[in-house]
């Protein structure tokens, strides 16, 4: 008698390796979509909205995770200039953008002005302090501000403190800080007596009140700019992530932290 053909097992046996070839493809392209990793650097009043909408992002489109690098405007644009892998860069002012834009270190047509913010003096809950002039009084010896050459709500504060004709008489007072997180914490713990942050600083913070809100004519507009950076290994991720940002979704939970929309 004849042997068995010996076509047949041949055939299971490709029909198998089909069947591990598309698996592996299956896996494979899931891996991959579940890699998609965006790396943010984001002012450092950001840090609690940004995380929230980041996690709503991650719940809709799972398939992106997020780095986040937050300090201030500044030197976050110093380290993107020299060559930090960043793809999405967040702003608390216009003018670190616009360095970078001028240098053609952001991805072009992909600039938006996302939020706008207030600056307010703040301090202790216990404190007396009742207004901006009262930081002249001899009971009010540290005022914490973020460093101006550097940090954008330090800028803004020297030119409200410069319109109200207080730097001068207050300068020997102020402590620099590095960001404007470290300036609320300078407050929160009493290492001084008021200080100057964002609306949303203090709103974030149970341990400082507000004395006074800054009249917007006394700084420059306090605008926040997101863009792409350029050399992002992500760029079209960061594109949908920035769409994102400007959704409804995303926009309530930024006012909800205490941001307003900027305009279009």
């Amino acid at each position: 008698m004849r042997s068995e053909p010996v076509f047949r097992p041949v055939a299971t046996v490709l029909c198998r390796r089909v069947f591990v070839a598309v698996v592996l493809v299956l896996v494979c392209t899931n891996y991959c979509i579940a890699q998609t990793h965006l790396t943010v650097s984001a002012a450092a009043s950001l840090k609690e909205a940004l995380s929230e909408t980041e996690a709503d992002y991650k719940q809709a489109y799972g398939n992106t995770e997020f780095s986040n690098n937050f300090g201030s405007s500044g030197t976050l644009a110093v380290q993107i200039d020299l060559g930090a892998p960043v793809d999405l860069f967040l702003s608390a002012a216009v003018k670190p953008m616009d360095e970078l834009e001028a240098k053609g270190l952001i991805v072009a047509g992909t600039r938006r002005n996302l939020l706008r913010n207030t600056l307010v003096l703040i301090a202790p809950l216990d404190s007396k302090l009742n207004g901006f002039q009262g930081l002249t009084n001899g009971s009010i010896r540290t005022i914490a501000f973020g460093d101006p050459a550097s940090v954008p709500a330090g800028q803004y504060g020297r030119q409200t403190l410069a319109a109200l004709h207080l730097l001068d008489k207050i300068n020997q007072k102020l402590v620099l800080g590095k960001d404007v997180r470290q300036v609320l914490t300078y407050v929160e713990t009493g290492n001084a007596d008021a200080g100057l942050v964002y609306a949303t600083d203090a709103q974030a913070s149970g341990k400082v009140r507000v004395v006074a809100t800054a009249p917007e004519s006394t700084h420059d507009l306090i605008v926040y700019p997101v863009a792409v950076v350029k050399g992002s290994r992500n760029e079209e991720a960061s594109r949908r992530f920035i769409e994102f940002l400007r959704s409804p979704i995303a926009q309530a939970i930024f006012v909800k932290h205490g941001f307003t929309i900027a305009a279009p």
